[in-house]
């Protein structure tokens, strides 16, 4: 939803998820008594109003998360986890995984979900899954594994490698597949997401849950998956 898009929901769900219900009432009325400001003034105004509370603002500005924020999946317990250092900050429930399990050698069409540690290496403007955000998979340590393995050439070993030190998005293609990422249930039906563990190697939350999520997050957003 284009609302869920915006610097002012983006606060506004942090601040339900953290303030005390005084506080959530005061910030309700926000958006309606400050829609003529900017919203570089709204956030300046918002930042003020938590420290004034003694909060934490997880939100810098649009696109952009509070340093030390990452991101932990707990592929048995079915969670995700925003993490600011060592401390927890919010708790997604239920999440589904590839369909077949988890796996430390994940290799193409295998419908498993990648233990490791990654970052978020890019996110599209839009998605069939109603947002992704995708994971800097294949990570170099695992490449070079399958290149040992023979599983994939040393051409491919290469651009990943450079990938890896360049910053930029590792090759999708590659026998150890590709298009790894956290996203919604897009169009899927609700009930299939509670019940299984459905997708072809990703995480999955709800549309609801991701667009939560997206308040606290960016690209270089580290990720670890276990």
């Amino acid at each position: 939803m284009k609302t869920e898009n915006s610097t002012i929901s983006g606060l506004y769900y942090a601040f339900v998820d953290s303030t005390p219900a005084l506080l959530r009432r005061l910030m309700g009325h926000l958006p309606r008594r400050l829609a003529h400001l900017w919203h570089a003034r709204l956030m300046h105004l918002s930042a003020l109003l938590l420290l004034a509370g003694g909060m934490a603002l997880p939100l810098a500005a649009e696109g952009t998360a509070a340093s030390g924020v990452w991101l932990k999946v707990d592929t048995e317990a079915a969670t995700l986890t925003v993490m600011n250092g060592d401390k927890p900050q919010k708790v997604f429930k239920d999440i589904a995984i590839g369909r077949y399990g988890t796996t430390d050698a994940k290799m193409q069409g295998d419908h498993r979900t990648p233990l490791g540690r990654f970052t978020i290496g890019w996110i599209p403007e839009t998605s069939r899954y109603h947002r992704f955000l995708g994971l800097t998979y294949p990570d170099v340590e695992r490449a070079e594994r399958a290149l040992a393995d023979g599983k994939i050439s040393e051409a491919q070993w290469q651009a990943i490698r450079r990938a890896a030190e360049t910053n930029a998005r590792p090759p999708q293609n590659t026998p150890l597949g590709g298009f790894i990422g956290i996203h919604g249930t897009g169009a899927g039906d609700p009930r299939i997401h509670r019940q299984y563990n459905w997708t072809n190697g990703c995480i999955a939350l709800t549309n609801e849950q991701i667009d939560r999520l997206m308040a606290w997050v960016r690209v270089g957003t580290p990720v670890e998956i276990r």
